[in-house]
């Protein structure tokens, strides 16, 4: 098997000890350096941080957060372990929450996917992520650059130049959104235009169907995902061996993920999906238990790509499910404070529908006794937690979707 690197084939008990022995450090850093961290962490003692288990113990640093943390103390909240004027490119994303760019080559991780789609030293990438205030153009530049690919920085705009920037340039990769390539690759069988030179490709940033992958890879193009963000760089990648896809998305080296119950910072078994969490090892931008807000669960078993690291099962969807009812806003959060109070409840989901005009809500969970006075009790529990009324099926285990769903919003769209 070729790799990136002898780090993605390290025994997985190794890496697992090596992780927590860089948390330790990472957590030393950041109280060290961070304003944010000092106060947020000042009372922790990293030796205590030995497995995921006192890990978890940490608190969630929420994206969603992010925009107030750094309205509150412009421009990143403390959060920064240098002074702004030591960080080479600042980005804005939608919130706004801005973004800094530390010191040195592939800043953002992401040649190891690159790497991993097929790119390689003398390659052309045609890269149409966006340059403009947000930082995935750049992210996919650097790491293709610290490969030793040439950058086509076309942006996702001016398709019909791009048409032609490909007819002439040549390149031999495309990066970008997966729904853009179709759009290109359409757009050049208008114009009667070459394209062919593209085999390989890297997206990210929108949903790849089955049907636009197949699309894609009968014009002759690979196609690999990859799952990134501003924040915290390349979390994940897919993989191929002997030249089919393997299935799930590789977790990357040099980032620590968990999945957790929605709402908490409460880790779930592997296979059940929950909201992910990523805690990085930059120490120019240190970030801790950061709650992605997205869906995924981790895979069973080792890829036959050789690479040992755990697997996710991708992106499945967003993890903020706060909804309004008859004007009171209910969160997840909520429903995990239900559970709680009730250890009874092995999973438990609120479902909202809309009957005669009305909200109607019931909640349902997974319990070994069907007991009646434990459905009054939390009903009860509801009634203090939401102030609402609620309905309580209960449930044998196992019988809820495994879709990572606390609050199942069924309301018609008028």
């Amino acid at each position: 098997m070729v790799h990136f690197d002898d780090s993605e084939a390290i025994d997985p008990e190794i890496r697992e000890v090596t992780l927590f022995f860089d948390l330790a450090a990472q957590i030393d850093h950041a109280i060290k350096y961070s304003e944010y961290y000092s106060a947020i962490l000042g009372n922790i003692n990293s030796k205590e941080i030995v497995d995921r288990e006192s890990f978890a113990r940490l608190p969630v640093l929420k994206k969603a957060d992010l925009v107030d943390i750094q309205r509150k103390r412009p421009p990143f909240g403390g959060l920064l372990t240098n002074k702004i004027s030591e960080y080479p490119n600042l980005y804005s994303s939608p919130g706004p929450i801005y973004e800094p760019q530390g010191k040195g080559d592939d800043y953002w991780r992401v040649a190891r996917a690159l790497f991993a789609a097929g790119f390689r030293s003398g390659d052309i990438l045609h890269n149409s992520f966006s340059y403009h205030l947000t930082p995935a153009g750049q992210m996919l530049s650097s790491g293709a650059q610290f490969l030793g690919c040439s950058v086509i920085p076309a942006g996702p705009d001016n398709t019909e130049q791009q048409v032609q920037v490909i007819k002439d340039l040549r390149p031999t990769g495309y990066t970008g959104t997966p729904d853009y390539l179709k759009i290109l690759l359409d757009k050049a069988d208008e114009m009667d235009s070459d394209a062919s030179s593209i085999t390989k490709a890297l997206v990210s940033g929108s949903a790849l169907p089955s049907s636009l992958r197949k699309e894609i890879s009968e014009r002759g193009i690979k196609v690999s995902q990859c799952y990134a963000t501003a924040e915290a760089g390349l979390i994940a990648y897919e993989t191929h061996s002997e030249g089919s896809l393997c299935e799930g998305m590789i977790i990357a080296e040099g980032i620590f993920v968990e999945i957790v119950r929605p709402g908490t910072g409460d880790p779930v078994p592997d296979g059940e999906v929950g909201e992910l969490l990523v805690s990085t090892f930059n120490r120019d931008y240190p970030l801790i238990r950061l709650s992605t807000g997205d869906l995924s669960a981790i895979l069973p078993g080792k890829s036959p790509c050789g690479r040992t690291n755990k697997r996710i099962k991708g992106w499945l969807g967003r993890a903020d499910q706060k909804i309004k009812i008859k004007g009171m806003f209910v969160s997840p959060e909520q429903i995990d404070i239900i559970c709680k109070r009730h250890p009874e409840i092995i999973r438990g989901r609120l479902l909202v529908n809309r009957k005669n005009q009305k909200d109607e809500m019931v909640f349902r969970c997974e319990t070994e006794s069907r007991d009646n006075s434990i459905a009054k009790s939390i009903i009860a529990t509801i009634a203090s937690v939401t102030k609402l009324k609620s309905k309580v099926e209960l449930l044998n285990p196992d019988v809820l979707p495994n879709d990572g769903k606390v609050i199942d919003d069924q309301r018609p769209i008028e």
